[in-house]
């Protein structure tokens, strides 16, 4: 059975993608140039915005917050195929690019399914700026496994910390778009 929280994800997801596709079809797979590392610190450009923004309470640069967090899912589930597709072709077909996102998103959204259901939906109580400043503790981490070449003592890694933040920017995103918080 689907609960709401997951057709939310869904719903999400689909804006996201179509999105990713439509830049897809503009860019091609450009971003395969891309390190890992530039990945993430494009997405923690795009989170510092955000907390910049939830703190000023003002913008100057007239793009929706939720732009930002679209911008998040996707740079990390292109972060994602970096890390996963094994295959060093920087261009990559629309069809494949479409296939690689939904095989990643679905992974990312069993992850959810099964951390939701442990934490029974504490999502819904927290707040955007807290989990905002989640996202920004996790690109930390991130940016220091890689800094130590990938490796951990005793850590998830960093394909873990892409997964995690893809599921709170969809969280913050469920609730700036469909309960309108």
């Amino acid at each position: 059975m689907e609960t709401s929280t997951i057709s939310e994800y869904k719903e999400i997801i689909n804006i996201c993608k179509d999105i990713y596709l439509k830049k897809s079809k503009d860019y091609g797979s450009a971003w395969r140039i891309l390190r890992t590392t530039s990945l993430t610190d494009q997405i923690f450009i795009k989170a510092q915005r955000i907390r910049s923004t939830q703190e000023k309470k003002k913008m100057k640069v007239d793009e929706k917050i939720e732009n930002e967090f679209i911008g998040i899912v996707n740079y990390c589930i292109m972060a994602i195929i970096q890390i996963e597709y094994d295959k060093d072709d920087i261009e990559i077909s629309l069809e494949e690019l479409e296939k690689l996102y939904d095989l990643y998103s679905e992974e990312i959204m069993n992850l959810l399914s099964n951390k939701n259901h442990d934490y029974d939906e504490a999502w819904k109580e927290m707040r955007i700026s807290s989990m905002t400043d989640i996202i920004l503790m996790k690109l930390y981490r991130t940016k220091k496994i890689e800094n130590n070449n990938g490796k951990t003592l005793i850590s998830e890694g960093i394909k873990a910390n892409y997964q995690d933040i893809v599921n709170y920017s969809v969280f913050c995103l469920i609730k700036l778009l469909i309960y309108k918080e």
